[in-house]
């Protein structure tokens, strides 16, 4: 994923992630519900090579790889007091336009396609092996050469789905569309509303079901409701796929025009009762907890006990209904709609999350809007790239056991356990001089970082696939199987004590992630290379770049969510009131920064939006440069290149984000995306940084801050 910690998306708006990270990695949603359903954006997976230079420029041997700091990005046209991001990356912008398969193109996809490039050697080797002995291996070939076999794929058409649209066909009455959308749900298709595993956030040494808003066959509400011209443009598109999607299925134009317009009916009665990522910004928002017989007298339209049984969940379940409005809304519709309008509906479903596993044309017309018209993609990823991704949503640690056997230097770990550690006195001495927070408040914060646990390279103990049916015979039955292994794995979490041995990320993910249930900080093996990270590589690159990685995740402990949570991961509250109100009296400071941030003459950042980012972002820099000092050595300060090491650190950190974007996807991400734009990641954090002015002794320029005006957090 292109930006690091989804764990926040994930948990605003947890499984359109998961949907779109399966169907379209592509068309970056954001991210990021597994954390629970933890992407956009989505999450960029790359591989982490054995080899690695010794030169100053850290380059590396692998002349696909990024550098960690490359001089040659540097225009010195560029007045460092006006654009650091620019005077950093504006030749490296200016030479790497957005090739025609991305809607974005910065580092990460860099390292995306070399990492496929290696996770497609390991899955044709499975594929082409003639060792049965393990089980997993052959598994693994066989889901992939599944996926692969066009002329079967192609020959079958929609053949696949025949029974599917049979089971819908039948539905005589409200129970049966409620049955069959549970037997959709237990596919992870998801009509209606997603249900999934999550820490239950005021005991979270337990997992209790999540209840959560969906349905819908777009990313966010504002895309139904929004009377903007780039909405309206986005719904007339949207309904035009409907329409072409039902035509492929045979029907004629005239009778897919009306079907696609009961859909559109459907998902906007829906979007209208949805809460906004921001609304769900405060955890407290989502958090109503229940048992069956609540959830009965609540939503008395709904068979929940019979729902129950078909998802194999006890009647004694605890769960979270995380937006109760929305499933009131829910009740009502299965009072008001025709059955015969809910059984057009999921047909709609059924097509929308199969196109990506059936013939081409299903595919094509997919790619066609939910890639090219909403984000601008001119051209669909190489077939082994789909169904590798696919591949590896639904066995990816399978295919990462593999992946870190072959690909992840061990001494990595030491490196980043040593730097974890510098990082963590760093911050404990960023919170100890803090002068605006009281002395008790200081105690729980720091009993909450001591507390705060590390996750890195890989898991120790692996998934068990051993249930996991799967064929060569049929790509989209295996798919269909694997989300049913997928789901019931989930279901079967519920009710349990947390397993805190479990990661929620992919080794092979170039990622990282603050869970603030579990109070811990993970770092795949996939990150641990250039450029976020060289073992060969000078201090001031590392700490510019992972080092401030590092600090950022240690920080999403105590932004505007992270803070709320304990140190064992409950939603509680552990401020005193007066740091509280000072707390927030800071972060406002930040908002309104990044509120005034223009991205161009009419496009602005939603500074309330990306306030946990951002606060992570000023205070990941702000720790990792304090670290930085604690390691650097006499015969290091000289200068390389002719930058010192405070210079190279901060080169490292906008250098991290250097990236190309077309404009469809950069207003996308501007309503979606927790994050802040890249240009932003970088200029709206250092000009807060007194360290920054020093360094290349800027004294003015057009973002240039006077001391009162720069805001510092932690």
């Amino acid at each position: 994923m292109h930006n690091y910690c989804t764990e926040l998306f994930m948990k605003i708006n947890p499984v359109i992630y998961l949907k779109w990270l399966k169907l379209i990695y592509y068309n970056s949603v954001l991210s990021i519900i597994k954390s629970v359903i933890v992407a956009l954006t989505w999450i960029v997976m790359t591989g982490c090579s054995n080899e690695t230079s010794k030169d100053v420029n850290t380059k590396t041997k692998d002349a696909e790889s990024e550098p960690v700091l490359d001089i040659g990005y540097i225009d010195e046209s560029v007045d460092p007091g006006d654009d650091f991001y620019n005077y950093t990356n504006a030749n490296w912008i200016k030479n790497n336009p957005v090739p025609e398969q991305f809607n974005r193109y910065s580092s990460f996809e860099k390292l995306y396609d070399n990492n496929m490039k290696q996770m497609r050697e390991l899955l044709e080797n499975a594929m082409n092996s003639k060792d049965t002995k393990d089980p997993l291996f052959q598994k693994l070939g066989d889901f992939y050469s599944s996926g692969m076999d066009t002329v079967k794929i192609e020959a079958d058409e929609i053949k696949p789905l025949k029974d599917d649209f049979d089971r819908i066909d039948a539905i005589k009455d409200i129970k049966g569309f409620q049955d069959a959308a549970a037997f959709y749900q237990k596919r992870e298709l998801w009509p209606l509303f997603y249900i999934f595993s999550g820490q239950d956030t005021k005991n979270s040494s337990m997992i209790i079901a999540q209840f959560h808003q969906g349905g819908m066959g777009l990313p966010d509400k504002d895309y139904y409701l929004s009377e903007d011209p780039h909405s309206k443009e986005i719904r007339k598109e949207y309904t035009g796929h409907i329409v072409k999607m039902f035509e492929l299925t045979g029907e004629e134009k005239a009778q897919s025009e009306k079907d696609a317009a009961v859909v559109i009916k459907i998902e906007t009665q829906m979007a209208r009762a949805s809460l906004t990522l921001l609304e769900q910004r405060d955890p407290n928002s989502i958090y109503h907890k229940m048992t069956l017989p609540g959830l009965q007298k609540l939503l008395p339209g709904f068979n929940w006990k019979s729902y129950f049984t078909m998802i194999g969940l006890p009647e004694n379940t605890e769960i979270n209904l995380r937006q109760p409005e929305f499933f009131k809304e829910i009740n009502g519709m299965l009072k008001s709609v025709p059955v015969t309008e809910w059984k057009i509906y999921l047909r709609w479903v059924l097509i929308n999350n199969a196109a990506e596993f059936i013939s081409s044309d299903f595919a094509n017309e997919h790619f066609r809007f939910f890639s090219a018209v909403m984000s601008g993609n001119k051209k669909m990823p190489e077939r082994w790239k789909r169904v590798l991704k696919t591949t590896n949503t639904v066995m990816g640690e399978a295919l990462g056991k593999m992946y870190v056997k072959k690909y992840f230097p061990p001494e990595a770990r030491q490196r980043m356990m040593d730097m974890v550690k510098n990082l963590k006195l760093s911050l404990k001495d960023h919170i100890e001089g803090l002068d605006w927070m009281s002395v008790a408040t200081k105690k729980e914060a720091l009993a909450k970082l001591e507390a705060m646990t590390l996750k890195i390279g890989y898991p120790d103990t692996w998934k068990d696939y051993s249930n996991l049916n799967v064929q060569k015979d049929s790509y989209y039955n295996n798919v269909m199987h694997a989300y049913e292994f997928l789901f019931s794995e989930d279901m079967a979490k519920i009710g349990k004590p947390v397993d805190r041995t479990k990661w929620s990320m992919l080794p092979q993910t170039v990622n990282a992630a603050y869970q603030k249930g579990m109070n811990e900080i993970i770092f795949p093996a996939g990150i641990l290379q250039p450029p976020f990270f060289d073992l060969n590589a000078d201090d001031a690159v590392n700490y510019g770049a992972i080092g401030c990685v590092i600090g950022h995740e240690m920080t999403h402990g105590f932004d505007d969510q992270g803070r709320l949570f304990d140190k064992n991961g409950n939603l509680s509250n552990w401020w005193t009131k007066e740091d509280s109100l000072k707390f927030s009296e800071k972060t406002s400071a930040l908002v309104k920064q990044y509120d005034n941030y223009k991205i161009s003459d009419s496009l602005h950042i939603n500074g309330r939006l990306t306030l946990g980012e951002n606060i992570a972002d000023l205070g990941g820099i702000s720790i990792s440069l304090s670290a930085l000092t604690r390691v650097l050595k006499d015969e290091e300060i000289k200068k390389i290149d002719g930058f010192t090491p405070v210079q190279r650190f901060f080169i490292a950190y906008s250098q991290l984000w250097k990236l190309s974007i077309l404009d469809k996807e950069q207003i996308r991400r501007l309503t979606q995306d927790v994050h802040s734009p890249s240009e932003a990641r970088v200029n709206g954090i250092v000009y807060n940084i007194p360290d920054f002015y020093e360094a290349f002794g800027v004294k003015s320029g057009k973002r240039f801050k006077p001391g009162k005006d720069r805001v510092k957090v932690w």
